[in-house]
């Protein structure tokens, strides 16, 4: 299939304003449309089913996508990436200051300890004990850097490729040049508990792609499966008798379609309909884990993160190429104050259950073939934040934003596992050694899923545009 079709933005910009910036459940996805994929040379099943699965450019590792985001910044200092210059010259000015978001003090050493895990002797603090215990298949990046220390441009870097302008969200590339496994469920989930985080549903949008490769948004906070996914029921409406309207409706559509030359375009309208039906019998199978075994879902553990990191597997292994996995609404690893007591409580949340995501899809095969990835939008400052009105409370025990380097994981999907990639300074400030910048990690990732990052390219308003822009690289000693 070429990845460089043609575009017929005027066919898709009513659904895709409604869908891209609306964030719509998958029942209301699939029963307002799924719009076509015209592309130059493609075949017909393609044309008709845009989330049809097809090849890559070349053979590539990773077939699906998991995208842990701890939204608001974790402390790159208190969690991979230890600093023993920071801890001897705590309380002192450092001898490289850069400039900060909101004025910031002395060193601060990290509360926390760290220690050594697996045969690679990754450093890990106790925050994160649990996620140690897979260090051996952890691919660290210690020299990650953004361009701005602003959460919404970030934000929009991490997942769109660009910090300003609407861009498609890096799910949405994935699932435009792979499609997707399962035709019963979107190609491109994403999870949040409690509602959106910063900047919303433009984290997932579709932008100017069509909008069947926009991200559909699931609360995880709903803890019964019939309520997940909003519009997934046809209420007051036995299945049966449904089943009966849809097939009538398909027989005088399939004589319309007859009538008008078996346009493309109009079957895959068609087909919209029948996927929306086939979703009500499989979403909430797939969002139940109620059928999971007793010893699963104690591996896992009990509250949200661990039922949404256990729904994560049970999606990926029914096919669903991408999924983004947030901590929750707005921002809450951004700890300006208090870091220490709340860092210590997110992690307390998400560190089991990260590792039992990671050890049940080894278990099952699916490691090698999933790549997941872990981390925020940027770090947090070595120096401690100062008091500023409208900004933190002013108890002085906190970190400001930092995106002159941060940490970054990843696990599985043809990555080097119990490999530690750059570090930052002495002091934790500014990526120094082997710098990554997040276009080299979108390059590297579509690099796993076997794409060219500059091939990648959908043409719009006169221009060929791809999720590293005109930057990245990929960075091949990530690679196994």
């Amino acid at each position: 299939m070429s990845h460089h079709p043609t575009n017929l933005d005027h066919l898709f910009l009513t659904r895709r304003q409604m869908l891209a910036r609306c964030g719509m459940g998958m029942g209301a996805l699939a029963l307002n449309g799924i719009p076509e994929l015209v592309a130059e040379a493609a075949d017909s099943e393609v044309a008709l089913n845009p989330l049809s699965p097809r090849p890559s450019q070349y053979p590539g590792k990773a077939k699906h996508v998991i995208h842990l985001f701890m939204n608001g910044g974790a402390s790159h200092l208190d969690t991979f990436d230890p600093k023993p210059e920071l801890t001897k010259l705590h309380g002192e000015k450092l001898p490289k200051m850069l400039r900060t978001e909101r004025p910031t003090g002395a060193a601060w050493k990290s509360p926390f300890k760290f220690s050594r895990h697996g045969e690679c002797g990754l450093e890990v603090s106790d925050l994160f004990p649990h996620v140690g215990s897979m260090a051996d298949d952890l691919c660290v990046i210690r020299s990650m850097h953004a361009d701005v220390p602003n959460h919404e441009p970030s934000l929009l870097l991490m997942n769109c490729g660009d910090g300003r302008l609407v861009r498609p969200a890096m799910g949405s590339w994935v699932t435009y040049g792979l499609g997707s496994e399962n035709q019963n469920l979107p190609g491109f989930v994403a999870m949040c508990p409690g509602g959106f985080p910063i900047q919303e549903t433009q984290n997932w949008q579709a932008a100017f792609l069509p909008g069947a490769f926009q991200g559909t948004y699931v609360d995880t906070n709903e803890t019964d499966p019939r309520k997940l996914v909003e519009h997934i029921e046809r209420r007051g409406m036995r299945d049966r008798t449904q089943r009966s309207q849809l097939d009538l409706l398909r027989e005088m559509n399939e004589q319309h379609l007859k009538d008008r030359q078996n346009d493309a375009r109009l079957e895959a309208r068609l087909q919209s309909f029948e996927l929306a039906y086939r979703m009500q019998m499989e979403a909430t199978d797939a969002f139940d884990i109620s059928q999971e075994p007793e010893e699963i879902r104690k591996m896992y553990g009990k509250g949200t993160q661990a039922r949404q990191m256990l729904i994560t597997r049970r999606l990926i292994e029914r096919g669903v190429r991408f999924v983004q996995v947030w901590h929750g609404a707005g921002q809450p690893w951004d700890n300006h104050d208090d870091l220490e007591k709340n860092h210590k409580k997110l992690a307390g949340e998400c560190d089991q259950p990260i590792a039992a995501l990671l050890k049940d899809l080894k278990m099952r095969g699916l490691l090698e073939e999933t790549l997941v990835i872990w981390g925020g939008e940027f770090g947090r400052t070595p120096t401690v934040e100062m008091p500023k009105p409208g900004a933190n409370e002013g108890r002085i025990n906190g970190r400001d934003h930092n995106h002159y380097g941060f940490t970054m994981w990843l696990a599985g999907g043809g990555v080097k596992g119990g490999y530690t990639h750059g570090s930052t300074d002495p002091f934790g400030f500014q990526a120094e050694d082997k710098p990554v910048h997040v276009h080299d990690l979108h390059a590297t990732i579509l690099h796993l899923l076997g794409f060219d990052h500059e091939k990648l390219t959908y043409r719009y308003s006169g221009r060929d545009f791809r999720l590293t822009d005109v930057h990245g690289k990929v960075v091949r000693e990530l690679l196994a």
